[in-house]
């Protein structure tokens, strides 16, 4: 039997003092690809800021990768982050560094100690979102295609169970989208469980998997035709 990698049950996410979803229980399995779908405001966000503890989880059963949501301590919160891989819809890279150095602030920032080691992660990473050679390049000198795909290889650094990917294409053109999705698709795989917060139904129809779907403060799933 696969093992769960997140179970949430009777879970309520709150932003502030408002309940912005109530009622949920679900299960995602290791090695599964999972989207979340719903409109804009219908609180994709909330949820996945809960599953890597930006937002507490204040009511109800939620574990993630082994660490249990409720009972979390904030010196927990880098131990649990380092587990997760998280991807944003605008990339979050730092202009200032070119992308070798903003991967190694990573691993620096997260307790990599051997350059050498550091080094080889780097490459490793890069080379499996197809981006070997941009090494040296600056986040302005690369398209938003090459961005994201440079904040996949980031999110991979750490070895995550699982990645949160929060609209990974909401700023990419049709094109552009589906090259991003074609290497989300190889990483999963290869064995890693992916969840994806999407409101792109070209992807899904084009890639279909698993989905739950963010409506009227629920989330629950739904058969692929019903979408």
């Amino acid at each position: 039997m696969t093992e769960s990698i997140l179970t949430l049950k009777d879970v309520a996410v709150f932003q502030n003092e408002n309940m912005v979803l109530n009622d949920i229980t679900l299960e995602v399995k290791k090695g599964e690809f999972v989207y979340l779908i719903g409109k804009t405001g219908s609180g994709k966000s909330s949820f996945m800021k809960m599953l890597y503890a930006d937002i507490p989880l204040l009511e109800g059963h939620g574990q993630i990768v082994g660490f249990n949501l409720k009972t979390l301590e904030e010196k927990d919160i880098p131990f649990l982050r380092r587990k997760l891989g998280i991807v944003f819809q605008d990339f979050k890279l730092l202009p200032d560094r070119n992308i070798n150095k903003n991967l190694m602030f990573v691993l620096k920032a997260t307790g990599w100690k051997d350059p050498e080691k550091m080094d080889t992660k780097i490459e490793e990473v890069l080379n499996k979102v197809g981006m070997k050679t941009k090494g040296f390049k600056f986040p302005h000198e690369l398209s938003g295609g090459e961005q994201q795909r440079i904040a996949i290889a980031r999110a991979l650094l750490n070895d995550p169970e699982i990645i949160l990917a929060d609209e990974p294409t909401g700023n990419l053109d049709p094109q552009t989208s589906v090259e991003v999705m074609k290497v989300l698709q190889e990483i999963n795989k290869a064995g890693r469980t992916i969840l994806m917060a999407t409101h792109d139904y070209a992807l899904l129809l084009k890639y279909p998997s698993k989905t739950l779907k963010c409506e009227g403060a629920k989330v629950f799933e739904v058969i692929q035709k019903a979408v």
